[in-house]
């Protein structure tokens, strides 16, 4: 297997995560990376302002309900995910039958059975109709009219249920708090990708392999959840196509090997969220993080840290002080002052995202 410093400038680039590479706009760093960690709203939003350049969390904001040009939704492995808005309709075909057989057993657990389920979507669809953006709280309230207790995970699962069968997706934030709203009124049927089956699977792999090559198949089954079968049959097809290529037992698009980022006497330092793509697009750890600092960075619980990169390596997590400016950085090691100079600059445009008008 090559170094792996050659992996981490490659992959870290390919992220808009090293050697200057910035996008220009919310959408731009979606189309990039493709798919954005959404679990927590704030971490998406730092997500996607480590890639780009000047990136306001306004115009994220802008993106996601004037522009509509990205939309967060359960996609990959049935998280949270901010993808291209006009991907959403043959991304869910693809993963929402896998995630809604896994989820079945939960399902029966609560008390939701099909003929249930139904029903709730159909009131969700009418409740969102009449009333537009709605709350989780006022979904769940037109839910008890069903017998849907309030309390529990129930209500949730049902919202989910609607997500993935393509009713709903997260509409515009109300003071602060998600709502969510019809998929199809939000996101009108102009999406540029018709695609399906066998078609669908292999652009998802182009789209993983543009952002995190270079990586393994089994590497891009751990990403989307998907079966490692479906993905040596899509890699078959892209390597009989000539769409793909090996790179030691990794693999690349083709023609992205020459585009190794030349290294620079200035570190590249990043302070990525919690949850980040970098960290999770893989399904090991040690190309990114040293082995001796994982537990930092993965304390467990389904943790994941803030971390602070330089060209691509993890060298320290960071956490937001109890001041409404104070970031607090926890170094893994000394760090030389060029680093620290970079961190010193990230951490003043995290809070400066942070807290707009502060």
């Amino acid at each position: 297997m090559q170094d792996h410093d050659c992996l981490r400038r490659l992959r870290a680039s390919a992220q808009a995560l090293a050697g200057g590479a910035r996008e220009a706009s919310a959408e731009a760093v979606v189309r990039r990376v493709f798919a954005i960690q959404a679990q927590d709203a704030t971490a998406a939003d730092l997500g996607i302002r480590v890639r780009g350049r000047d990136i306001t969390a306004q115009a994220i904001r802008t993106a996601y309900e004037k522009e509509r040009s990205i939309v967060r939704g359960w996609y990959m492995r049935g998280t949270l995910h901010t993808i291209p808005s006009d991907d959403a309709r043959w991304l869910l075909p693809l993963l929402s039958p896998r995630l809604l057989a896994a989820t079945n057993r939960r399902y029966q657990q609560l008390g939701l059975d099909d003929d249930l389920r139904q029903r709730a979507d159909q009131l969700i669809r009418r409740a969102l109709a009449a009333h537009g953006p709605l709350t989780r709280a006022e979904l769940t309230e037109h839910l008890t009219t069903l017998g849907i207790p309030p309390d529990g995970q129930a209500p949730f699962h049902l919202i989910r249920h609607a997500a993935l069968t393509g009713i709903l997706c997260h509409g515009p934030q109300r003071t602060g708090e998600a709502t969510y709203v019809l998929l199809d009124d939000w996101l009108p049927t102009t999406g540029r990708f018709r695609r399906e089956g066998d078609a669908a699977l292999a652009e998802l792999a182009r789209r993983y392999l543009a952002a995190y090559a270079p990586a393994t198949l089994e590497d891009f089954a751990a990403w989307s959840g998907l079966p490692v079968t479906w993905a040596r049959r899509t890699w078959k097809t892209l390597t009989e196509s000539g769409e793909i290529i090996e790179y030691g037992v990794l693999t690349m698009l083709a023609g992205r090997v020459k585009e190794l980022p030349g290294s620079s006497d200035t570190p590249d330092v990043r302070m990525l969220p919690a949850y980040d793509n970098y960290l999770v697009g893989y399904r090991t750890r040690e190309v990114s993080v040293p082995a001796p600092h994982q537990a930092r960075v993965w304390p467990g619980g389904g943790l994941i840290r803030p971390t602070v990169i330089a060209d691509g390596l993890a060298i320290a997590t960071w956490a937001r002080g109890s001041g409404s400016r104070s970031i607090q950085v926890d170094a893994f090691e000394p760090v030389p002052p060029q680093i620290e100079q970079g961190i010193d600059m990230e951490k003043e445009a995290v809070v400066g995202f942070l807290r707009p008008t502060a």
